[in-house]
């Protein structure tokens, strides 16, 4: 028992089939557009996503042109995750080993596996030039007769170019927000305006001159914040829920992320 349990725990912490560390990393990915998961042995994300990973490595093991594989952050694997700029776990980047782009789709087996398929195939890069059309052959011969410091240079101004169309689209973001909360503002000191002192009275008025058991609806039957307890009676005390009012309650999810 004590046997099948180690077993177990040791599939979900995420102990992958194939490790990859800055020893291995060139003769296993060298010509393959890549998958690789980054990842920490504590993570909880890690572990829920452990299975998924370990099902697609599986399948990818051996093959010709797409490689899948894993990068522990913690240990032989640091130098690979440094290189690579992982600021949280797990992360998971792909396509030219020596040029990965990060993974922004579903962490589902469905989700992973459908765009392996789409996307783990032979691509122009270094490693396969013949892949390339003339247009991008041109330019990598450009890019060849440049030195360290120029291809630095322009490596740079794209990335500077990156962050500030990431920078406009943080900044739209906020004015939206802060949009929607001056709109929420204006919208609640309406309804307070409209509603009054006499709004309340109004309500207890009918309630108290309603035969027993009367329902009134509210207008907008979806928005539970206009809902009161006046407004549904029986013979039972208002305060009581029932079985019913609890499964119609809405609970937010809490998902967590262990990304930085």
């Amino acid at each position: 028992m004590k046997f099948c349990f180690t077993l177990i725990a040791t599939f979900f912490v995420g102990v992958s089939a194939i490790e990859l560390s800055p020893e291995t990393f060139g003769s296993l990915t060298d010509g393959k557009t890549v998958f690789l998961k980054f990842y920490a042995p504590w993570c909880g994300h890690c572990k829920s996503l452990a299975p998924a990973w370990s099902k697609l490595e599986a399948k990818f093991e051996g093959h010709a042109s797409g490689f899948v594989g894993s990068v522990d952050c913690t240990s032989e694997g640091k130098p690979l995750c440094d290189d690579n700029g992982v600021q949280g776990f797990p992360t998971l980047k792909w396509g030219d080993p020596s040029a990965l782009e990060d993974y922004e789709g579903g962490r589902d087996y469905e989700s992973l596996e459908a765009f392996a398929d789409g996307n783990l195939k032979p691509i122009c890069s270094l490693a396969n030039l013949d892949l390339c059309d003339d247009e991008k052959k041109a330019l990598i011969e450009g890019f060849n007769t440049m030195s360290v410091e120029e291809l630095s240079a322009a490596i740079e101004e794209t990335e500077k170019k990156v962050k500030d169309e990431e920078d406009k689209f943080s900044a739209e973001v906020e004015k939206l927000q802060n949009q929607y909360e001056d709109l929420d503002n204006i919208k609640n000191g309406k309804i307070a305006e409209l509603k009054g002192d006499t709004f309340g009275i109004l309500k207890a008025l009918r309630k108290q001159k309603a035969p027993p058991g009367t329902v009134f609806k509210s207008i907008d039957d979806d928005d539970d914040d206009d809902m009161d307890d006046d407004e549904i009676n029986d013979d039972d005390d208002d305060d009581d829920l029932t079985d019913e009012d609890d499964d119609d309650a809405t609970h937010p999810l809490d998902e967590g992320s262990d990304e930085l």
